[in-house]
């Protein structure tokens, strides 16, 4: 077992996209997902559409660090995902493993 602390960072929620946006956000979904996964300390992501709330997308992340975090930040504002979903309402809670229970 390693003594070193468990610095992981999780983000879960949603993000509700208007009817009028779907076609765009599921299109640009699979790069996103694709070029996250790809990124160095993302540990796991995944964005899954709701089959009980029309327009949802369930989120949830997890980096080794914030370093990682901030790094997944940063290039995301910079993507065509952010493009795409700019002004779409977000739901999200952020946890260190050190928080959780």
């Amino acid at each position: 077992m390693s003594d070193k602390p468990d610095q992981r960072v999780f983000l879960t929620g949603h993000i509700d996209v208007p009817a009028n946006r779907l076609e765009e956000v599921r299109a640009a979904l699979p790069d996103h997902v694709k070029l996250t996964r790809a990124e160095p300390g993302c540990i796991s992501f995944d964005v899954i559409e709701d089959q009980t709330c029309p327009g949802r997308f369930n989120v949830s992340e997890v980096f080794a660090d914030q370093q990682a975090f901030d790094a997944h930040q940063a290039r995301t504002r910079a993507s065509d995902w952010s493009r795409v979903t700019q002004g779409i309402p977000r739901d999200y809670r952020m946890e260190r493993a050190s928080g959780r229970r």
